[in-house]
C-alpha cells in the first residue's frame, strides 16, 4: 500500500467508467499494459523498464489475467517461464491509452516535448489520437455530445444521482 492508503473499490459502482477502473485503474496498471502493447513480453523486462516491485508486478498482472486483459504463454519449460500478451479486451484498451497519451502530451509535456510520437501504418502519417463519432468520423469534444439513458441505466452508486436528475429513476422518498 502505497502510504497506508487504501484503493477504493469500484466493483459496485453502476457506471461503466467505474468498471474500467475496477479493471485497469490501479496505479501502473495503464503503464503494464503500454509496454506490453510495445512488446516487452517478459516479466524481467517489464519490471526492469518500469522500475516496479516484482511483487507489485506479479499482483497487477494476475489481476488483468484475472479480468481477461493480459495473458500469459508459456515459452520455455524448465525453468517455466511466461510473456505476458494483450488479449483482444487489452488491444482495445490500446487507442485509450493513446488519448490519455494526447492529453498528456498538450497538458503535462513532459520537458523537452512528447517523448514519443504515433505513425498510422496504413497512411504513414505521425498523427495525434482524437475521439471521433463511429458514425460520421467526426471528432467529439466535452461540448458536442449529449449523454442519453442506455439499456443498462439504473439508479445506482455512481449513477444515483444522473439517473434522478434525467428522470432514469424515480425520485427517492
Amino acid at each position: 500500500m502505497l502510504g497506508g492508503m487504501q484503493r477504493t473499490s469500484f466493483a459496485e459502482m453502476h457506471c461503466s467508467i467505474g468498471q474500467s477502473l475496477e479493471r485497469v485503474g490501479e496505479w501502473w496498471t495503464p503503464l503494464i499494459l503500454r509496454d506490453i502493447h510495445l512488446g516487452l513480453h517478459r516479466f524481467d523486462d517489464i519490471a526492469e523498464n518500469l522500475g516496479v516491485s516484482r511483487n507489485l508486478l506479479t499482483r497487477r498482472l494476475e489481476a488483468l489475467i484475472a479480468d481477461g486483459i493480459v495473458e500469459r504463454r508459456a515459452y520455455q519449460e524448465r525453468p517455466p517461464r511466461h510473456a505476458y500478451h494483450l488479449t483482444e479486451a487489452g488491444r482495445e484498451l490500446v487507442p485509450v491509452l493513446m488519448a490519455l497519451m494526447a492529453w498528456g502530451d498538450k497538458w503535462a509535456t513532459p520537458a523537452g516535448g512528447p517523448p514519443v510520437l504515433l505513425e498510422h501504418d496504413a497512411c504513414g502519417a505521425r498523427f495525434t489520437p482524437r475521439v471521433c463519432c463511429s458514425e460520421c468520423g467526426q471528432p467529439v469534444t466535452a461540448t458536442d455530445v449529449t449523454a442519453l439513458p442506455g439499456p443498462g441505466a439504473a439508479s445506482g452508486p455512481g449513477t444515483r444521482v444522473l439517473a434522478r436528475r434525467s428522470g432514469l429513476a424515480p425520485e427517492e422518498s
